[in-house]
């Protein structure tokens, strides 16, 4: 008999296809991640799940009697899952990493350009058929090339976007990261995030979300960016004090803000929209055929590795 798998959100038609030829496939039909009950329920009910973004395995959804082995992550952030929690009850945890560095620093990239160079407001100009035309002074923003960056979390995805901010727009590169970390381009490692903060054009956020990551940064943080200063998050969106991050927007403490990630997500505050300064995206980090089809194949890869008795590839 077939063991049962729980695929939390649709995934692409090569990965259900290869799941369904072995396992007991259900696919949940919404958007909405598992609450904390349902995510119970599901490791009772299942022998293996594959969850992402928003299901919420908290230390409370593993209770009772739990028939779940296996928790393969689609997605390299796995902040909605109680790691320590799931390995104390006997459920081995994977997640998605390599797979989807490029496509997340692409977008890292997109949100820069985006937010300096006006596009998002440009592009709604042209939409509403208030564009006057060309003009010399015409909706000036901010020169990328030569601009200097700076990386809030230098793992494989603060790599991958420093290598095309040097390499691509010779942007001299600053980075924090909460240990010592060689990397092999030329990048220098500050201190302290303020000392970060201060000193660079352009800040990006790739840190993990959650744990002591929450709120990384809060308006000290942001108090001590240039006035001319952007802000791009590409990490999660629990990383950002949103509401210290709108009131930096707001006072104009900080020139402009590009989004890929929110606290509440699909929730998305007012105050955000309401900037011309801020680009927002929906969350579209990994959001291309190829890159997703590759996290469901790892995470399959892992389901498969955990039901044969082998160690899981991605383990975390």
């Amino acid at each position: 008999m077939k063991k049962k798998l729980l695929i939390t959100r649709l995934l692409p038609d090569a990965n259900l296809a290869a799941a369904r030829t072995r396992y007991d496939v259900t696919v949940r039909d919404t958007a909405d991640g598992l609450t904390v009950a349902e995510a119970a329920a599901a490791l009772r009910d299942y022998d293996a799940i594959l969850p992402t973004l928003g299901d919420q395995f908290t230390a409370d959804a593993f209770t009772g009697d739990i028939r779940c082995g296996v928790l393969a992550n689609f997605g390299v952030g796995y902040n909605h899952i109680d790691a320590a929690a799931a390995a104390k009850a006997g459920v081995a945890v994977s997640n998605t990493p390599d797979v989807v560095t490029d496509a997340t620093a692409d977008i890292g990239l997109t949100l820069i350009l985006s937010t300096c160079r006006r596009a998002g407001e440009g592009e709604r100009l042209v939409r509403a058929d208030k564009w006057g035309g060309w003009g010399p002074t015409q909706m000036l923003g901010t020169h990328v090339t030569g601009k200097t960056v700076g990386i809030v979390g230098m793992g494989r995805i603060g790599q991958a976007v420093a290598r095309r901010c040097h390499y691509g727009f010779e942007m001299p590169v600053l980075y924090f990261n909460r240990s010592q970390k060689a990397v092999d381009l030329p990048a220098r490692q500050v201190d302290t995030l303020q000392e970060l903060m201060a000193a660079c054009d352009i800040v990006v956020v790739t840190v993990p979300g959650g744990g002591a990551n929450t709120h990384m940064i809060d308006a000290a943080a942001l108090a001590a960016m240039k006035s001319t200063a952007i802000f791009v998050n590409i990490a999660r969106g629990d990383v950002v004090d949103e509401p210290a991050l709108i009131a930096a927007l707001q006072a104009g403490q900080i020139a402009g803000a590009g989004l890929d990630v929110f606290a509440a997500e699909p929730v998305v505050p007012d105050a955000f929209r309401a900037m011309e300064n801020v680009v927002l995206l929906p969350h579209l980090g990994t959001a291309a055929l190829e890159v997703r089809e590759a996290m469901g194949q790892m995470a399959l890869d892992n389901i498969i590795a955990w039901d044969e008795g082998r160690p899981l590839p991605q383990s975390v």
